[in-house]
């Protein structure tokens, strides 16, 4: 026995066919098997994978079943529990259906699970189709359990829970801000364990990784994405056991964008994500010696990146940043080139000063040339592009089933190459729009950085910056310090 959510809707419970079976088989002396909430495509469901054992270890002689398709939604399993049956001489009868074991009432039985099939894959199709469409007018058809928000039902969309909001605030303010407390995502994690602050499901622990999904989302920002991620088949696959890829994205432009209340500004969120690409540095753990620039020395030679480690100079301790990986399994073990940490550090850190003692130095790094937004445009081209692919399958469909091949294959030709160069030049257009858009969106969070760190600088006392001070400034400003040669060293800002 087995009932599907929207045979439950409509009031076919479990019990109902269970009586109506029982009816049938007129005595209470039975053996139930129940596969509730079960789909109907698979065979390796618990009760139904029981009951062919019992009928095998010659304990049943007779399986009465509510229709067919409670023994399944498909036509071939359906053939398979029957012939299990048969080779076990146990009688097949059915609540809803007359089943004769012969020529007849064979086709009968194959051509009702062909129809139950169709109907299985019409309502899984018009069920997608009718969501994809709600999702196109703007609705959320789905509560995917976005923490900060509310589910309104009425009104399908996600409405702010003041509460949660406030926490997700607190999240992107204790990772952004210079003058945090809590260290890094970690931090932020036992922080809130702490206070009491409930998760989702309303635990007591949040993890690290539940932080960093967190910061990570793009919906607190007002943009929430639909048709994502491909789940077809998951459903099934996870109830037959077997294994399937979690988190499949779709392409880039099947996504559906909707618009819901914003929780977190959009320059505070691109902040987070150039954070969250450089967190290593953030994390860095101190040991007994600091080393100022850990985790952002890179060798300009051979492109590796450069650790600090302490070596010996006439019987005194000495520290450098050397190129060289000694850990077992390194693909790139460096050239070896070392670089006095004194040096590098004095020289990286005058520039940091000298730029943020110099208001005119700090109005020129501040300044970004003024972009617009090119969202329309951007859609415009990818419309356009989808066209001309169109019409050069079209006309490729066209020509092979012209029968008179009346058409001149030089003509074309000519349409396809320049459909093809259409293509082309859309694509390049793309491409720097999109650099464009990149370019914005890197200069917001490259003047909040900026904006931050000398609010840091102006409020210490900076000639007794201890380092882990220090550090905190230059993580805000630079992304990658490359040692060309000892007298050549670039520094890279955000």
């Amino acid at each position: 026995m087995r009932v599907s959510t929207e045979e439950q809707l409509k009031g076919y419970s479990v019990e109902g066919q269970m009586n109506d079976c029982i009816e049938l088989a007129r005595t209470n002396e039975v053996l139930e098997y129940v596969d509730d909430g079960y789909t109907g495509e698979i065979l390796n469901r618990p009760a139904l994978t029981k009951l062919l054992t019992d009928v095998e270890q010659g304990l049943i002689e007779k399986v009465i079943c509510y229709d067919p398709d409670r023994l399944s939604r498909k036509l071939l399993n359906q053939l398979l529990i029957t012939e299990k049956l048969e080779k076990n001489n146990v009688v097949l009868e059915f609540v809803q259906s007359d089943y004769k074991n012969d020529a007849e009432g064979q086709l009968y039985f194959q051509v009702r699970g062909a129809f139950s099939e169709f109907d299985k894959a019409k309502i899984k199709h018009n069920t997608m189709t009718g969501r994809y469409r709600k999702a196109q007018l703007g609705f959320v058809v789905k509560n995917g359990g976005l923490y900060g928000y509310d589910y309104d039902q009425q009104k399908k969309t996600y409405v702010i829970n003041p509460d949660e909001a406030k926490v997700v605030q607190m999240i992107f303010h204790y990772f952004t801000n210079p003058e945090s407390p809590f260290k890094g995502i970690n931090g932020i994690a036992h922080h809130l364990t702490d206070i009491g602050v409930p998760t989702a499901r309303g635990g007591k622990v949040w993890h690290r990784q539940v932080v960093r999904q967190m910061l990570m989302n793009e919906s607190y920002t007002g943009t929430y994405f639909q048709n994502k991620y491909d789940t077809e088949g998951d459903y099934v696959k996870r109830q037959a056991g077997e294994d399937f890829e979690r988190g499949r994205l779709r392409p880039r432009e099947e996504w559906l964008e909707t618009e819901i209340p914003r929780i977190i500004e959009e320059e505070q969120f691109a902040y987070a994500q150039a954070l969250l690409k450089h967190a290593r540095r953030r994390r860095a753990s101190f040991n007994n010696h600091h080393y100022l620039l850990s985790g952002i020395v890179r060798c300009g030679r051979c492109g590796n990146t450069m650790t600090g480690r302490k070596t010996k100079s006439h019987g005194k301790d000495f520290y450098v940043y050397e190129c060289r990986k000694n850990y077992a399994g390194a693909k790139n073990r460096g050239c070896g080139r070392t670089m006095s940490e004194n040096k590098l550090n004095h020289h990286v850190w005058s520039m940091i000063v000298e730029l943020l003692d110099d208001p005119k130095k700090v109005k020129k790094h501040k300044e970004h040339p003024q972009r617009v937004f090119r969202d329309d445009e951007i859609k415009h081209i990818e419309v356009q592009i989808k066209r001309a692919k169109l019409g050069r399958k079209r006309l490729l469909t066209l020509f092979s089933m012209s029968e008179d091949h009346d058409m001149n294959i030089e003509e074309v030709k000519e349409k396809m190459r320049e459909l093809q160069q259409t293509e082309t030049d859309l694509q390049t257009q793309l491409a720097n729009f999109q650099t464009e858009v990149s370019a914005k969106e890197t200069s917001s969070f490259n003047t909040l950085m900026l904006r931050d760190a000398i609010k840091y600088y102006l409020t210490s006392e900076a000639t007794h910056l201890e380092i882990e001070e220090r550090q905190k400034i230059l993580q805000m400003i630079i992304e990658e310090v490359e040692v060309v040669n000892p007298d050549q060293i670039n520094v890279q800002t955000f």
